[in-house]
């Protein structure tokens, strides 16, 4: 399912998106990754998520999510960064590279598998136009890897908490769904934080 946004109270909503949604290969990556995880670090293995943001702002609402490069969508989707992908050389590749969004207007797939979202983040038009002030300064290291030492590999969960916290909004009030991971989602907290 797919969702197109129009009239809705201004603001920030995250959403998580059960990881590999919508397909099966990310999903059974994902569930190995996870298994290999759990037991290295001797815990249970949790449901995988990635997040993203919708901000809706006075003119219009903004899709931003981190999403591979390749995929079939419109010129117009507001790209503002792209990286590589597990090495910085393989990111000469389209196929090994990913992109940042900030779609106006977009569309964020497979929201009607979203679990416990949206979280209101925000509720007024300051912090809306914050986090897409600071969505234009987004790093992009390369996806999967530490290159930048804050203890976790740097994803998708990396940009939305990177982005939440340099936007001022309340980081420690997200709340992951039950038995659920959002792996990387420390590293753009700790990056943040040192800027």
């Amino acid at each position: 399912m797919t969702a197109r946004f129009g009239e809705a109270k201004l603001g920030v909503e995250l959403y998580w998106l059960p990881l590999g949604a919508g397909g099966h290969s990310v999903r059974l990556n994902g569930r190995v990754f996870e298994a290999i995880a759990a037991r290295v670090g001797r815990r249970d293995r949790c449901d995988l998520y990635h997040s993203a943001l919708i901000v809706r702002a006075p003119m219009a609402a903004y899709i931003i999510e981190q999403g591979p490069a390749w995929q079939d969508l419109p010129a117009d989707r507001g790209v503002v960064a792209e990286g590589a992908v597990g090495a910085r050389a393989a990111g000469r590749f389209k196929l090994f590279r990913y992109e940042i969004r900030c779609w106006r207007d977009g569309i964020l797939p497979d929201i009607g598998e979203a679990v416990d979202s949206p979280q209101r983040l925000a509720e007024d038009a300051a912090a809306a136009e914050r986090v897409l002030r600071v969505i234009q300064t987004v790093p992009a290291p390369v996806w999967g890897r530490d290159e930048l030492q804050t203890g976790e590999m740097w994803n998708s969960n990396s940009v939305i908490s990177w982005l939440i916290v340099r936007s001022g909004l309340d980081v420690d009030a997200v709340r992951l769904p039950t038995h659920g991971r959002a792996p990387g989602w420390h590293a753009g907290v700790v990056l943040a934080h040192r800027a």
